[in-house]
C-alpha cells in the first residue's frame, strides 16, 4: 500500500511546490527588473534636469551641452548604456556614443513618441534570461515652460539582469529542491504513522491464519478509523477464538465419551464371539469396523488436543531428531521389506521437539504405509534461507494434482487407498502441531512416483 500511498504524496507536494515556486519566479524576475528601470528612469532624471540648464537660452548653451556630453559618455563608459537627449525632429542635443541614433521603430521609437506626449513611457515588457538580444529602453520628456523640448532616450543591455533573474531562480530551485527533500522525508513518516496499525493488523491476520489464535493487535497509534478498525479485528478473534475453542472442546469431550461406550461395546463383541462357531465373517467384520471407530476417535481426541496445546520452542537439531526417527521406524520398514534410509546433518532450527517427533513419525508412518515391498523412503534435512526442512520421499503410487489439492483434510483419504488401515486424521494432526510452533507442511509429487513430502520449521524465534 505504501508503493501506492507514497507517490500519490509525492505528487501532490511536488504540484504544491511548483504552483508556489512558478509565481514566486515571476515575481522575482519582475522585482528584478522593476528595480533597473526604476534606476534607469532616475538616471533620465537627472539628464533632463541638465538639458533644461542647455535650452534654458542660447548665454552659455555650449558649455552646457558639453558638460551633458560628459556626463553622457562617462555614463556610458562606466555601464555601457545608450543615452541621449533628443529633440523632437530627433536631431540630438547630446548623445554617447556619437554614433547611435533613436531606433525608427519597435520599443525604442514608441518610447520616444511617448515621451514627447509629456509622460514616462511605459514600463518596458519583461525580459526572461533566454532573451539575449533583448533590450531596456526608457524615455523622459525634458518639459521648459509646459511644453517637451527634448526627450532623455536610454538604451540598456539586459545581460546583468537576466543574470540576476537566473541566479535567482537557481536560488529558488535550490529552495524548491530541499522542500522537495524534506517533503518527501515527511511523506515516508506520514505514511509509515498511517500504515504501521494497517502491517500490525496484517501479521496479526496471517498470525490467526496460521492458526495462533491468540495474536491480537493494540489499538494504540494510527489515524481514529484504523483504531476502530483494530479493536473491531480483535473483537472478531475474540468470537472466533471462542467459536474454535468450543468446538475443541466439544470434539474432545465427544471423542472422551464415546471411548467407554465403545469399549463396552467391543467387549460385548468379544463375548458373543466365544458364543459363535470360530472364524465367523460377521463378527470378524464387526470387530474390525469396532476397532477402526475406536482409532478415529481416539485420533480425534490427539487432533483436538494439538490444536489446543501451544508448542514450547527451543534451539533443536532437526537433523539429529529425524536420524533418531529413520532408527526408529527402521525394523517396521525391514519388516515390510521398503529400504528406508536419511541424509541427515547438523541442522538447526527453532520447534518443539515432541511435536515436530510426533509429526515425522505420522509422516514417516504414512510413507511406509503406501511404499511397495521392494521400494524405498528417503529421510533428508537442509536448510535454506529463513527455514529448515524435512524431505520425506517415497517410491509408492503417489496422488493426482486433485488429491495433493485435498492430502492433508479431516477424514479424507484417497478413494484409490481406502482398504488401507488409517482414519484420515494423521497428516491433519501433523499439520495442527507445526502450526503452533510456526511450521507447516508441504505435499509434493515425487518424480517419476510417488509423493514428497516438506516439514519446514524456522530457523529464528522470530520465524
Amino acid at each position: 500500500m505504501r508503493t501506492r500511498l507514497l507517490p500519490l504524496l509525492i505528487v501532490l507536494m511536488a504540484g504544491v511546490l511548483l504552483a508556489l515556486g512558478f509565481p514566486l519566479a515571476v515575481s522575482l524576475a519582475a522585482a528584478q527588473q522593476q528595480q533597473v528601470v526604476v534606476d534607469r528612469i532616475d538616471d533620465t532624471v537627472r539628464f533632463a534636469a541638465l538639458a533644461q540648464f542647455v535650452t534654458d537660452g542660447p548665454e552659455g548653451s555650449d558649455e552646457r551641452r558639453a558638460t551633458l556630453q560628459e556626463q553622457l559618455d562617462r555614463y556610458h563608459d562606466i555601464y555601457g548604456i545608450r543615452a541621449g537627449v533628443f529633440y523632437r525632429e530627433r536631431n540630438s542635443m547630446a548623445r554617447a556614443p556619437l554614433e547611435w541614433t533613436i531606433p525608427s521603430d519597435g520599443e525604442g521609437l514608441a518610447a520616444f513618441e511617448e515621451a514627447l506626449t509629456g509622460r514616462r513611457s511605459e514600463d518596458p515588457p519583461q525580459v526572461w534570461p533566454w532573451q539575449s538580444g533583448r533590450r531596456l529602453v526608457v524615455a523622459s520628456p525634458v518639459v521648459r515652460d509646459g511644453d517637451v523640448v527634448a526627450v532623455v532616450f536610454t538604451d540598456s543591455p539586459t545581460g546583468q539582469l537576466r543574470s540576476a533573474v537566473l541566479r535567482g531562480w537557481l536560488v529558488i530551485a535550490a529552495g524548491e529542491a530541499a522542500a522537495m527533500l524534506v517533503a518527501v522525508g515527511a511523506a515516508f513518516r506520514l505514511t509509515g504513522w498511517v500504515l504501521r496499525p494497517v502491517r500490525v493488523l496484517d501479521a496479526a491476520t496471517h498470525d490467526i491464519a496460521t492458526g495462533r489464535m491468540n495474536s491480537r493487535v493494540a489499538a494504540a497509534g494510527g489515524p481514529p478509523e484504523l483504531r476502530r478498525l483494530a479493536h473491531s479485528f480483535n473483537e472478531m478473534a475474540d468470537n472466533v477464538e471462542e467459536v474454535l475453542e468450543q468446538q475443541r472442546a466439544f470434539v474432545a469431550d465427544a471423542s472422551h465419551q464415546l471411548r467407554n461406550p465403545l469399549a463396552a461395546l467391543l467387549l460385548r463383541i468379544e463375548l458373543l464371539a466365544l458364543e459363535l462357531p470360530e472364524g465367523n465373517a460377521e463378527i470378524a467384520s464387526v470387530r474390525t469396523e469396532g476397532k477402526r471407530l475406536a482409532q478415529v476417535l481416539d485420533d480425534l481426541l490427539d487432533l483436538a488436543l494439538a490444536e489446543h496445546a501451544s508448542a514450547d520452542l527451543r534451539l533443536t537439531d532437526i537433523g539429529e531428531l529425524a536420524a533418531e526417527r529413520v532408527d526408529a521406524w527402521r525394523p517396521l520398514a525391514d519388516e515390510k521389506g521398503v529400504r528406508l534410509s536419511g541424509d541427515t546433518g547438523a541442522v538447526t532450527a527453532w520447534a518443539d521437539p515432541i511435536a515436530l517427533s510426533s509429526a515425522l513419525d505420522a509422516v514417516i508412518d504414512n510413507a511406509l504405509k503406501f511404499t511397495p515391498q521392494g521400494e524405498s523412503v528417503t529421510v533428508t534435512v537442509a536448510s535454506e534461507g529463513d527455514t529448515s526442512c524435512i524431505v520425506v520421499a517415497d517410491r509408492g503410487p503417489g496422488l493426482t494434482d486433485e488429491e495433493l489439492a485435498r492430502v492433508g483434510d479431516r477424514f479424507w483419504r484417497s478413494g484409490r487407498h481406502q482398504n488401507v488401515k488409517g482414519s484420515g486424521l494423521g497428516l491433519s494432526i501433523t499439520r495442527a502441531l507445526l502450526a503452533a510452533g510456526g511450521g507447516s507442511i508441504g505435499y509434493a509429487r515425487n518424480e517419476p512416483r510417488g509423493l514428497k513430502v516438506t516439514v519446514t520449521v524456522p530457523r529464528d524465534p522470530a520465524g
